[in-house]
């Protein structure tokens, strides 16, 4: 009888030690899962956005300060996804001389605001889901802006193209520039809305 009261206490014991090691394994377990999540929202938090990637980019310095000019900062700092349409510094330079400075003016606020946002569209939309639009659309698709009008894309040469509300065009020369809040597509002209 001694006997089996000692036998049933160690396999009481064993059972607990099991128990034990199980629990320790599984609090291990979540301990490097939680660790893991942490490091992936320091990484997204490190991340910089559409303005800091823009700003970190010389080709795009007056894009930067159009945006800032418009007061867009805060904007296309935020959450989003955005999809930016966003012309390089040679693609302001070929609009018409003093066009530009004059947009970056105070009273040109309201009009300097409908051409960026024109660039912009809700979502993140990569370079391989826009040209799959593409094709699946008969060759164009029409995307709406944050400003509120449509832009159309189509392919050209293998190269995606915007046609505007006035029908001009741009080439996108840079895909899918990632930032924590969405892409960034760089173009070589200026799109305008009506």
């Amino acid at each position: 009888m001694k006997v089996l009261k000692t036998l049933g206490a160690f396999a009481v014991a064993g059972l607990l030690l099991t128990s034990c090691a199980q629990e320790k394994k599984e609090t291990v377990e979540v301990s490097e899962e939680i660790a893991l999540v942490s490091k992936e929202l320091v990484v997204k938090e490190q991340s910089p956005n559409i303005v800091e990637v823009a700003a970190g980019n010389e080709a795009f310095s007056t894009l930067v300060a159009a945006v800032k000019a418009a007061g867009l900062v805060e904007t296309l700092s935020s959450k989003g996804p955005f999809t930016v349409f966003a012309p390089t510094n040679d693609a302001f330079a070929a609009l018409p001389k003093g066009t530009v400075a004059s947009l970056l003016l105070p009273e040109s606020k309201a009009t300097l605001t409908s051409i960026l946002t024109y660039h912009v569209v809700s979502g993140k939309f990569e370079a391989a889901a826009v040209i799959a639009a593409i094709k699946k659309n008969n060759g164009a698709f029409t995307v709406t802006t944050v400003q509120g009008e449509n832009i159309t894309l189509s392919l050209k040469g293998g190269k995606v193209m915007l046609k505007d509300a006035k029908g001009g065009t741009a080439t996108v020369v840079i895909a899918d520039v990632a930032a924590s809040n969405g892409v960034i597509h760089a173009i070589d002209s200026v799109v305008m809305p009506k």
